[in-house]
């Protein structure tokens, strides 16, 4: 049985300022080759250091993932990953560079749905096919190649996906009430359970099914929140310094600060879309129901460990040299 992967069909860049260092950075997206995965490059620092988007990788998760590496020169990270990973990975996107001039992936709007505007520009392709891995990749210009975004399992049925880990047995983690656990079942499927004290929250759950459900439609618009009491606390911890109403909902007792909401249920949506983004790193989603309540980055982090685990993944392995890129026709 042969493996096809799926890259990007061409190069796209975005740039904004970050969550929570208030760092504005420029972000590129290219074409990688199959097998390599998702990972980003600081191509801001000496030697250009490689940070593979794998659960090894992990060095914290508060109120984000980071992912780090050491090099000669030190430690090399970057911060805030989990939409942008999302994204690529919601999409079907298995093997991409990400090329990154600083230490936090940007906002934008607070969802993934400038991350899935820019994919849906470019397209994806089996990686290895003509005209990817056989083309020059300086030739490459943001929306010189278009294509429809579609998941791989609706290309093309004549060929097949790498061979997905299907859970036999459950998987879990606790933190009091709050857990994240994964189940056998039949089809790949993740749910989301939130429970707030404010009332313009409370109670919400959502599942999204990546065989059924659109993630551009379903999941990717839902922005980051935040509750109005707990905002000055988190600046004095130095965090949230590129917060605003332009790029997250703020929600206090009496309501939302900054309303509409893109879904009646947008913060559960949200959340699954930062659960999604950092189960991405374990490189292929197992084919489980992933269940989720009044979790964080951390508990999503601990089952994704232990999910890979049990589906033998080698990480840190492989390792990868990033593109070459003519400077000249693709500007950061």
């Amino acid at each position: 049985m042969s493996s096809v992967y799926y890259t990007l069909a061409g190069m796209f860049e975005r740039s904004g300022v970050g969550l929570h260092s208030g760092i504005s950075t420029n972000v590129r997206v290219l074409p990688a080759a199959a097998g390599v995965g998702r990972y980003f490059v600081r191509v801001d620092l000496p030697g250009k250091p490689v940070i593979p988007a794998n659960i090894d990788a992990v060095s914290a998760t508060t109120l984000s993932t980071e992912l780090s590496t050491l090099t000669q020169y030190g430690k090399a990270s970057v911060r805030t990953v989990e939409h942008l990973l999302a994204a690529l990975a919601g999409s079907g996107v298995d093997n991409a560079q990400i090329e990154i001039d600083g230490p936090e992936v940007p906002l934008l709007d607070g969802s993934a749905k400038v991350w899935l505007e820019a994919l849906q520009e470019v397209g994806l392709v089996a990686a290895g096919v003509q005209g990817i891995e056989d083309k020059a990749h300086d030739s490459f210009t943001p929306g010189q190649v278009r294509a429809t975004l579609t998941p791989p399992h609706l290309l093309t049925p004549s060929v097949t996906t790498p061979i997905p880990f299907v859970l036999n047995e459950p998987v879990s983690v606790y933190h009091g009430d709050a857990f994240v656990t994964a189940l056998p079942a039949p089809k790949t499927r993740f749910t989301y359970g939130i429970d707030f004290a404010l009332p313009a929250i409370g109670k919400q759950w959502y599942s999204w099914t990546p065989e059924k459900d659109n993630f551009a439609d379903a999941i990717a618009p839902a922005r980051t929140f935040g509750l109005a009491d707990q905002i000055d606390q988190l600046r004095d911890r130095g965090l949230i310094k590129g917060g605003s109403l332009e790029n997250a909902l703020v929600c206090g007792q009496h309501g939302w600060v900054n309303p509409p909401l893109r879904f009646s249920n947008e913060p559960v949506r949200h959340k699954l879309l930062d659960l999604v983004g950092d189960l991405s790193l374990l490189g292929r989603f197992p084919v489980a129901h992933i269940l989720a309540y009044k979790a964080s980055h951390h508990l999503h982090v601990q089952l994704a460990k232990k999910l890979a685990e049990r589906m033998g993944c080698k990480l840190n392995t492989k390792k990868v040299e990033p593109l070459k890129i003519n400077k000249l026709t693709c500007n950061l």
